[in-house]
């Protein structure tokens, strides 16, 4: 194994090594490389990988990716794109507008689950439970504004 000249890092690490760097665990690590978000790297004479400062570059940019949302299959065309910088960003950026939509889709979502348990625990008089909103809402769903609600809401999308 080789050492720069300007750090104390060595050129190439094992997977434990590039794991702490980069954040990606071991097990994760394994599997970017078994459906090939990571190259296959190959192995020394004691059958270890070892990552160079690109390979934790790219288990960053995956972890990143995984870290905002985007689904495998996204991560891999921005990694193809990432790794042909001449092309143009088009792709990249319907991949992000897509998962921003899917963002925007999701707290509205949220928005309306937090107004429904609001309404929920307001309702509540505090008293016995057969007089109780929470209870009678979570019973029956036709009560239940939220799920009446989302479920029209995806009917009309």
């Amino acid at each position: 194994m080789s050492h720069s000249s300007s750090e104390n890092f060595p050129d190439l690490l094992p997977i434990g090594a590039a794991a702490r760097l980069s954040g990606v665990k071991v097990p994760t690590i394994r599997f970017y490389e078994e459906i090939g978000l990571m190259p296959a790297l190959p192995r020394t004479e004691g059958n270890r990988r070892l990552y160079s400062a690109t390979h934790l570059q790219r288990l960053a940019f995956i972890r990143h990716a995984r870290e905002l949302g985007f689904d495998i299959e996204a991560i891999r065309t921005l990694l193809t794109l990432q790794d042909r910088p001449e092309q143009s960003c088009a792709a990249a950026d319907e991949i992000a507008s897509a998962r921003l939509i899917e963002v925007r889709s999701r707290i509205a979502a949220l928005r309306a689950l937090e107004a429904e348990l609001q309404r929920m625990v307001d309702g509540c008089a505090h008293g016995h439970v057969a007089q109780c909103r929470v209870i009678e809402t979570l019973s029956d769903h036709g009560h239940c504004q939220f799920h009446n609600g989302h479920r029209e809401n995806i009917e009309n999308s």
